[in-house]
């Protein structure tokens, strides 16, 4: 908090490129409505990656550790106005930040009514925020879960409040090894988002535990330290920005793999639709999937943008990380 609040006051005042990497160009959609996001707002922005998944018209969306707001005020004008956004932060000047632009925004979107709103709390915690159990379509987070000393209670919580078939669309820093107590008490290090990375096969183990599909890995890029003083305390151990995107899967949606045929309904991806790293969908073209995959599509929201059958065969790419 102290951080976050006094140390930085804009993105300029950061140390290491860990919280200011993106994998990927952004769609024109986001671009747009980029534009349409306050100054303040942005520039008191520390997210890493990009954290705006498809597929988001009315959609509920939860935002775990949305800082000054930007990623909240971007899917506000992509859920649209029966769509709903909430941010929830730790830093009261932060949360204060967001709130002060909220009808600023609404009235350049041309909401008659709010459909973002900000609550000051932990994500570990979203019970006491008044987060209810399957509330939400989707939870994203930006650059925010290295912070949280419990990443498990993290996860747990927003499996939680997804509704089944949802999805946690996120993008962190994560390490090449476990990281030594010299590191992980590294007050700099800490607030930069370096010394709280967790080691890239943890988050494979802990999402399985609290329930949710493994891992699907969308983009990823490596982060360079660029500081002599910082790069000595890390010794040899390698960081990367990565997004992921994890699915509450069902049961009852489970079965075989199978072959799907992308509609092309997906506002900026009409012509296909990067997935993740293993899977790319071009409208028209049958794909063959694994389980995993043929349960995730059938059970989200994007199962009404692809026509799905079940095939016998098992040869679809397995899923992993790349």
């Amino acid at each position: 908090q102290d951080y976050y609040s006094k140390e930085l006051q804009k993105s300029e005042d950061l140390k290491t490129n860990a919280c200011v990497t993106s994998a990927r160009p952004l769609p024109k959609a986001v671009r747009d409505a980029l534009e349409r996001v306050h100054e303040e707002v942005v520039a008191r922005y520390y997210g890493c990656g990009l954290v705006i998944p498809e597929c988001l018209a009315s959609c509920r969306v939860l935002d775990l550790g949305s800082g000054s707001g930007r990623d909240c005020y971007l899917l506000s004008q992509l859920v649209g106005e029966q769509g709903h956004v909430t941010g929830i932060d730790m830093t009261e000047s932060q949360v204060e930040v967001a709130k002060k632009h909220i009808a600023y925004h609404m009235d350049k979107f041309g909401y008659q009514k709010p459909n973002v709103e900000f609550l000051q709390g932990y994500m570990e915690k979203l019970g006491d925020a008044g987060l209810a159990d399957e509330s939400y379509d989707i939870v994203i987070s930006n650059c925010v879960i290295n912070l949280a000393p419990d990443k498990r209670a993290v996860l747990q919580e927003a499996y939680r409040v997804l509704k089944p078939g949802g999805e946690m669309y996120f993008s962190d820093v994560y390490a090449s090894q476990r990281l030594s107590e010299t590191v992980r008490k590294h007050r700099v290090l800490w607030g930069e988002c370096l010394a709280g990375a967790l080691y890239w096969r943890d988050l494979y183990s802990i999402a399985e535990e609290v329930g949710f599909s493994p891992p699907c890995l969308v983009t990823t890029s490596p982060i360079t330290i660029g500081d002599k003083e910082l790069e000595d305390v890390i010794g040899d151990c390698l960081f990367v920005s990565a997004t992921f995107r994890l699915f509450k899967v069902p049961d009852s949606s489970r079965a075989g793999p199978g072959q799907v045929i992308y509609n092309g309904g997906i506002m900026g991806h009409e012509r296909e639709l990067v997935f993740d790293a293993n899977f790319t969908f071009k409208e028209g073209e049958v794909v063959d999937v694994d389980a995993e995959m043929a349960a995730i599509l059938r059970s989200s929201r994007f199962a009404e943008e692809f026509l799905i059958r079940a095939s016998g065969a098992s040869t679809a790419t397995p899923q992993g990380c790349c």
